[in-house]
């Protein structure tokens, strides 16, 4: 069984919560007797019940024949069911003392048969009953059993010394009892003068059990476990009422004139149910007890320790020990006086004796000398138990006493009206003055002014608040050191005291202070220590939701956000490091923050992007105060401009500012996003310029959003047309292969090219699956061509990374093949954004899959990035030269080479070269004389839909430029090639006249 929560007084002074001990839960029980209401009824029908029987047995009910039936059957029931009850209640789950309830069962069970024997006899045979019979058996084995089970239910001693108190308290109060019984009845009934010894043995049983089990009564009712008491109470209520009847019985009054039914059998009956209702008493006190808080204090019982199953008890030095709650004195009293109280009766006994003139009976001088000599002995146990508890109050004292003198904290305790009464000694090294010099000062005097408030409303709250509820409370102030003004950050724990409050304080000035800093650190830049973007955006929300009513409108327009980048900060990085970049970031914040007002905010977002928030002045002219903004933004910008001074070097940059004024309705994150834009209106506009937010910027950006939205549905809706581009080979003309090209015509007519769509394409869903629906088209088409004739292989341009990812998987692939039936080579996948975030392994074995199902490999933008580490690792069929190196063949001698270079490797390695966006008839020249292979570009012709397609592949071939090419560049002088070229005019693009430009985008011609 659980204890209840206990809040105990430690040694620092602060009540805390004592948890129960998890002994087990309270047993299971039928559910009536689980509500308070239920209890009730049947305490009040236990009660009718008795008064009923009592009320027979006065009348005689009605008849002698119904009296002995009431008196021997009736007394057997009500024991029958006593024993039941306690052994159901034994025989539930996890019950607290279930070998007492048990015995209890077993005791009823034998004054159920002793009864029902009588009865037998007097009711059945209708004859008296023998002196002895087995009734007298059963009788007798009444009482040991409930001695045994009271000695369960009692809170049993755990030391020898204990045990010996209790055998001698049990034998102080059966020695007095028997010297009181013996010299009142007992000697008369004790002279064999009975028609037999087993009579007169019989004759002394009864009385001598009675005495031993009311001894153990009186011993164990103060000594009873802490838990169930309400079952405990009733079962010792039921016994000492059982005990009263006997000793009414075996009284020379009643005994020889008792008769089955009489008013005696009523106590009986009472104790039988009694007992019977004992262990089910305790429904409703058990759940109140398990919420209520005692405050338990240490009291030494004699011969007694606490134990695991006691309340945990912390003893305070002066207080007075007892196991007992403060709210039961009396309880511990009469268990102390109990022994005393049993002597002064056997005293009594001889004094009676004495005074009658009788002679002393040497029973009486036994008992009464074993009595006395128990007494001595108990005197003398207490006396060294006292002695060995004394050493401990001492030794626990200076312990305490150590405790508070060597602690780091300082201990204070206040009267009620505030003056200190106690100051421990580390007050002299937390506080600066000694604890003499403390005691007596008003506690108000050292807080600080301005926390002094807070502190009396939390002091009075917790006064107020139930100290179960709140046992302690903290508060944190500030604390005058010395005398020198200083204060210091003191964090208290307060308890109730006995008149006043115990104060247990630390210094938390470092914490603070660390807390501060963390504070600081957490909303500001660390290389700047301007305040960081979740500390600005907060200012901007406050300076839009701080004003007024009255002049929020007002303020609201004047107050402007200012968005501030730093342009070529990337390429001070890239040159000479990122340290001279810290440099130039702390500078530009030093002139930022100089440049502000008091009260405006200068920040850093991250990165090169610094912020300012202007508060507006309540100027009503907006457009002077739009003026005085733009004129802040420009003067910063151009002292933002001033050359920087790094490790004696000048470093230069420019700064784009965002200008951005809020508006009624318009929110911190929405003002950043206006200045925000505005900044990169300036970028666009030529850097290093101011730009003032404009309506139309947003417009801007929910255009290109919209873009985006009508491009998901593009795919669904049918806008997107493949054309195809002829790659011709260099030498004679003729059209190898076909690269395929997505174009979009939306629903407005508006016709987008893949650098126009493909922007506002991020790279997830919408991109991957432009690339599926590019790849089927491509393979359906050339799968119609291949079966009319037309059998030329289509190349598809797929990212490194797309080629790679989940969305286009190896056996997709292989499925569109085969389902389109395309011959084993007619696929070429033109591989293309190689960089170092791909894993070439990973990538390598995708390649090696794609060529064992007949798919050639081409490598775009052979010549820079990754291309020569793609050429070492990468299985690959066809190199595609990089458009920038096709485009400065003509112009750059050092281009002229290293493409020639390029074009060797690839010739040695057996490969295919192809060179892309081939525009010019020069090109073409000098990359025939170079060694290409292959071309693309509009110096052939553009992209084609299907009808021209078919249309150029049904000629087979392309006019290509002829004669020989020798570059004016090789005398040394930068030029174009010495010998004309004739330009293709006449079907250069296979439909009607060509532009001769270079560009990254091709037209389309109409369909």
């Amino acid at each position: 069984m659980s204890s209840p929560p206990t809040s105990t007084t430690l040694l620092d002074g602060a009540p805390r919560a004592q948890a129960p001990a998890p002994a087990g839960t309270p047993p299971a029980r039928p559910p009536s007797f689980g509500r308070p209401g239920s209890t009730t009824v049947h305490q009040l029908l236990l009660a009718l019940v008795c008064a009923g029987y009592a009320v027979g047995a006065a009348l005689g009910w009605g008849s002698d024949h119904v009296a002995l039936i009431m008196g021997d059957f009736g007394l057997s029931a009500a024991a029958g069911a006593a024993s039941v009850s306690c052994f159901l209640y034994a025989r539930t789950r996890r019950v607290p003392l279930r070998p007492a309830w048990l015995l209890f069962s077993f005791s009823s069970a034998m004054a159920a048969l002793g009864n029902l024997i009588w009865g037998w006899y007097e009711v059945v045979l209708e004859r008296p009953v023998p002196s002895p019979s087995l009734a007298d058996l059963f009788f007798l084995c009444f009482a040991p059993p409930a001695i045994v089970g009271l000695l369960v239910l009692a809170a049993r001693p755990v030391t020898k010394a204990g045990w010996i108190c209790l055998a001698l308290d049990a034998w102080l109060i059966a020695g007095s009892l028997l010297t009181l019984s013996w010299s009142l009845a007992l000697a008369q009934a004790a002279e064999l003068d009975g028609p037999s010894v087993a009579t007169a043995a019989l004759t002394l049983a009864y009385p001598l059990l009675d005495i031993a089990l009311v001894s153990m009564v009186l011993v164990l009712h103060f000594r009873r476990s802490p838990g169930n008491r309400t079952a405990v109470n009733t079962a010792v209520s039921a016994l000492a009422l059982t005990v009263m009847c006997d000793a009414l019985f075996t009284s020379p009054l009643l005994h020889n004139n008792y008769s089955s039914g009489q008013l005696l059998d009523a106590g009986w009956f009472a104790g039988s149910l009694l007992l019977a209702y004992a262990p089910w008493a305790a429904g409703r006190h058990r759940r109140a007890g398990a919420v209520r808080h005692t405050r338990v204090v240490h009291e030494h019982v004699p011969g007694q320790r606490a134990h695991g199953r006691q309340p945990v008890r912390t003893p305070v030095p002066g207080a007075e020990a007892t196991r007992y709650p403060v709210t039961r004195p009396i309880t511990g009293s009469l268990a102390a006086l109990t022994p005393y109280l049993a002597a002064a009766v056997c005293t009594l006994g001889i004094l009676y004796n004495v005074l009658n003139g009788r002679s002393v009976d040497r029973v009486v001088l036994l008992t009464g000398g074993a009595v006395v000599l128990a007494l001595v002995v108990r005197q003398g146990i207490m006396l060294l138990d006292n002695i060995t508890l004394t050493q401990e109050l001492a030794q626990k004292e200076n312990h305490f006493r150590s405790l508070v003198q060597g602690s780091s904290d300082v201990i204070m305790i206040a009267a009620p009206s505030g003056v200190l009464r106690y100051v421990s000694p580390a007050a002299a090294g937390v506080y600066g003055r000694t604890a003499e010099d403390l005691v007596g000062t008003e506690l108000a005097d050292l807080i600080h002014p301005e926390d002094l408030g807070c502190v009396v409303h939390e002091v009075r709250r917790f006064l107020a608040a139930s100290p179960q509820e709140e046992p302690t409370t903290r508060i944190e102030c500030r604390f005058r050191f010395g005398d020198g003004g200083g204060w210091l950050n003191v964090e208290s724990t307060v308890n109730r005291h006995h008149g006043g409050l115990i104060f247990n304080s630390r210094d938390v000035t470092e914490r603070v202070r660390l807390q501060a800093q963390l504070q600081h650190n957490a909303e500001h830049d660390p290389l700047t220590d301007l305040p960081n973007r979740a500390l600005f955006t907060r200012r901007v929300q406050q300076a839009l939701s701080g004003r007024r009513s009255s002049d929020r409108g007002t303020a609201l327009r004047n107050t402007a956000v200012l968005f501030i980048d730093l342009d070529g900060f990337k390429a001070v990085n890239d040159t000479i490091g990122h340290q001279a970049g810290d440099e130039l970031l702390i500078q530009a914040a030093r002139r930022l923050q100089d440049a502000v007002r008091q009260g405006d905010t200068a920040s850093r977002l991250g990165g090169d992007e610094f912020a300012a928030l202007i508060v507006g002045d309540g100027t009503r002219d907006r457009g002077a105060r739009e003026g005085h903004i733009l004129e802040l933004a420009d003067r910063l910008r151009l002292t933002l401009s001033q050359p920087y001074l790094i490790d004696g070097n000048e470093v230069r940059v420019a700064a784009s500012i965002g200008v951005a004024f809020a508006e009624a309705g318009l929110g911190a994150g929405e003002l950043l996003r206006n200045a925000d834009l505005a900044m990169y209106r300036a970028k666009a506009g030529g850097k290093g310029r101011v730009e003032l937010y404009k309506p139309q910027m947003q417009q801007d950006v929910v255009r290109k959003a919209e873009l985006a939205t009508r491009l998901r549905a593009a795919l669904h809706d049918g806008e997107f047309a493949l054309l195809h581009q002829p790659v011709v080979r260099l030498d004679d003309g003729r059209i190898s292969s076909v690269a395929a090209r997505p174009r979009w015509r939306s629903s407005q007519g508006v016709l987008f090219t893949p650098a126009e769509f493909l922007r506002v394409a991020d790279e997830g869903d919408r991109t991957a699956e432009l690339g599926r629906w590019v790849l089927e088209q491509a393979v359906e088409q050339a799968a119609d061509r291949a079966a009319s004739g037309l059998n030329v292989p289509v190349v598809v341009q797929l990212g490194a990374r797309r080629l790679l990812d989940r969305s286009l998987p190896l056996g997709s692939v292989e499925a569109l093949l085969t389902r389109h039936g395309l011959p084993s080579g007619s696929l070429v996948i033109e591989l293309s954004d190689i960089d170092a975030g791909v894993c070439l392994d990973d990538l390598e074995r995708r390649l090696a899959a794609l060529r064992r199902l007949g798919v050639r490999i081409a490598l775009d933008g052979f010549g820079g990035g990754m291309a020569i580490t793609a050429l070492r690792r990468l299985p690959a069929d066809i190199l595609k030269l990089d458009r920038g190196l096709v485009e400065g063949v003509v112009e750059s001698a050092r281009l002229h080479k290293i493409t020639s270079g390029l074009l060797r490797i690839a010739g040695e390695l057996g490969l295919q070269s192809v060179a892309e966006g081939v525009d010019l008839p020069e090109q073409v020249v000098a990359l025939r004389a170079m060694g290409c292979t292959h071309g693309q570009g509009m110096a052939f012709t553009g992209p084609l839909d299907e009808y021209r397609l078919r249309r150029a592949l049904g000629r087979g071939s392309c006019p290509l430029p002829h004669g020989p090419a020798e570059p004016a560049f090789a005398g040394g002088a930068a030029g174009v090639f010495t010998t004309g070229v004739p330009a293709v005019l006449g079907g250069g693009n296979l439909g009607g006249g060509t532009a001769l430009r270079s560009h990254n985008e091709t037209p389309v011609p109409p369909t």
